[in-house]
């Protein structure tokens, strides 16, 4: 069903998208049946970008048959300050996501992110530390994918992924 209604939108050389709120809202493991659906949505329905987000916190990235796939994008804003419980997983640490795709070909060229801090309604510069923390998480959980995140000097971060096949 979602094949057909995205087939059903989709035009030629322009990016399609799609945004799933999936999984828990804590908590780092991505079942299969995800893993298995985001890659059915690239195959089978064409998509370009699985955004899913759901978690208030980053999860892993994959970058499969050259297409993103953000198994959980985090909060860019939220209003759980103050709320306790699950503070390992440091959800007022964010990502912003930049993605650019070769509109001929329709593949990932380049996925760069930008570490942000969540206070008081505001988002900031984390400090070095935090950004560092947030490295470490996107290469733990991205490492089973293939994916792995390295700084440059202006505290961007740089997706590198293995190749894939066609």
């Amino acid at each position: 069903k979602v094949k057909d209604e995205v087939i059903k939108v989709k035009s030629k050389n322009v990016i399609t998208v799609v945004s799933i709120h999936w999984g828990s809202n804590w908590g780092y493991e991505i079942p299969d049946e995800q893993i298995s659906f985001a890659h059915a949505l690239i195959d089978d329905a064409k998509v370009d970008v699985v955004h899913g987000h759901s978690s208030h916190h980053i999860k892993g990235i994959e970058v499969y048959k050259n297409k993103p796939i953000i198994y959980g994008c985090g909060d860019f804003i939220n209003d759980y300050e103050g709320i306790s419980g699950h503070e390992a997983y440091r959800g007022d640490l964010g990502m912003m996501y930049f993605i650019r795709i070769e509109l001929s070909s329709l593949k990932l060229v380049e996925f760069n992110m930008i570490p942000t801090h969540i206070k008081n309604f505001k988002v900031s510069q984390p400090s070095r530390e935090d950004a560092l923390w947030l490295n470490k998480v996107i290469n733990n959980q991205s490492e089973r994918f293939g994916a792995r995140a390295y700084f440059d000097v202006d505290n961007k971060q740089h997706l590198e992924w293995a190749s894939s096949s066609e």
